[in-house]
């Protein structure tokens, strides 16, 4: 296989960075991928290259690293989008950053859309505490709120969102509906009913030993805390669903586009296979795959074998030591090559359409603005980032 690593292999469409970037009407980016393989430092890389560009820009984390601060020169990042200190260059744009706090953003929305008594009774209630803070699901539904959020403000003509690492970075499109399930499914119903003018009335002494029942379960205390939320919640609830569902319809519009990371691993391009499948499956527009941390030879026309084979030599005669060591990295780094054009061979001939920008491992880790530049140049053009 002849393909050089740093490109994508004859027949696969190149994702074009700049120009998604520099397209006025991309509002969103997702970058969605399997824990470890860069997705924050891609976001934080492409919200700094947007902004370089003339973009105002602000890159949102659900990711509770602390990575994306450090890079940015910030010394800590909350639910509120923060000024990274980018050099002006004429372009006129600029960048934020912010970290999703769930339970705050949960806060501000009831806050928001409840009256000042009733904010209060459901901000100081037990269930809703944990409801808001530990829920499975909470963390997902708040990224889709704080999303609509920021674009509803006009603030920003980008924005793009750094997701949590696995599969449940695709969690959010599920999450209004299931956290809608929830508190509108029938044990809510059944757990809130006697809260509800009348109800308990009109049900009798049969469900009053329901209820009983459940309260020596779940505990008396959590099932008065349980009634008391949802009788206060329950004209905000309306309001989350909507919100959730316009979002979740701004996802699948063109102004959106999702970013599959991946590094060049059989298990991250396993997960990234899944994430192009499911996008597509809920019509959100798939932008194409990055693949971070690729590997490439120095000496491209050297094979492994004839390295190899010289290092043999080398050994034999007893001479150059060194010489021998620095060939037989050189074979390691080709069979490594060779394995990665396998891998990405493969997921190209599943996913032909999928167009691809690749990333070449870099000396370092990223920690500062000047390595985030390094990534957005290499998303641009991964051949002219090296030289």
């Amino acid at each position: 296989m002849s393909t050089a690593p740093g490109t994508a292999r004859p027949g696969a469409p190149r994702l074009r960075v700049d120009a998604l970037l520099d397209d006025r009407g991309t509002r969103i980016i997702v970058c969605c991928g399997s824990g470890g393989v860069g997705k924050t430092t891609t976001a934080a890389a492409l919200g700094l290259r947007a902004a370089e560009r003339g973009r105002d820009a602000v890159v949102i984390t659900v990711d509770p690293a602390r990575r994306l601060a450090q890079s940015m020169g910030l010394t800590e990042l909350d639910n509120t989008p923060r000024p990274v200190p980018v050099a002006d260059n004429g372009s006129g744009g600029s960048l934020h950053a912010m970290m999703l706090d769930m339970k705050r953003t949960f806060d501000e929305i009831v806050e928001a859309h409840a009256d000042p008594e009733r904010a209060r009774q459901i901000l100081a209630n037990p269930f809703y505490q944990t409801l808001s803070s530990s829920f499975s699901g909470t963390q997902e539904y708040m990224a889709m709120e704080k999303l609509g959020q920021l674009r509803r403000s006009g603030e920003w003509d980008l924005i793009i969102v750094d997701t949590p690492p696995s599969r449940s970075a695709l969690d959010f499109l599920d999450a209004p509906k299931r956290l809608g399930r929830f508190l509108d499914g029938r044990l809510i119903k059944i757990l809130s009913a006697p809260a509800k003018t009348g109800a308990f009335r009109l049900l009798g002494a049969g469900f009053g030993m329901v209820t009983g029942v459940i309260a020596k379960v779940v505990g008396a205390q959590l099932l008065t805390d349980v009634q008391t939320f949802v009788t206060a919640f329950d004209a905000v609830f309306g309001g989350f669903q909507e919100r959730a569902e316009q979002t979740y319809r701004l996802l699948q519009a063109p102004g959106t586009a999702f970013l599959v990371i991946a590094a060049p691993e059989s298990d991250a391009l396993r997960e990234a296979s899944y994430f192009v499948e499911r996008l597509d499956a809920d019509r959100m527009p798939v932008a194409g795959l990055v693949l971070n941390r690729t590997h490439r030879s120095e000496v491209p026309h050297l094979s492994a074998a004839r390295s190899t084979a010289a290092a043999e030599s080398l050994d034999a005669s007893g001479d150059h030591p060194l010489a021998a060591a620095v060939l037989r990295l050189h074979a390691e780094r080709v069979h490594l090559q060779e394995r990665e054009l396998r891998l990405r061979a493969h997921f190209c001939s599943a996913h032909p359409a999928i167009a691809l920008a690749e990333v070449p491992a870099q000396p370092e880790d990223v920690h500062d603005l000047d390595g985030l530049r390094r990534i957005g140049r290499a998303l641009a053009d991964p051949e002219r980032s090296e030289r």
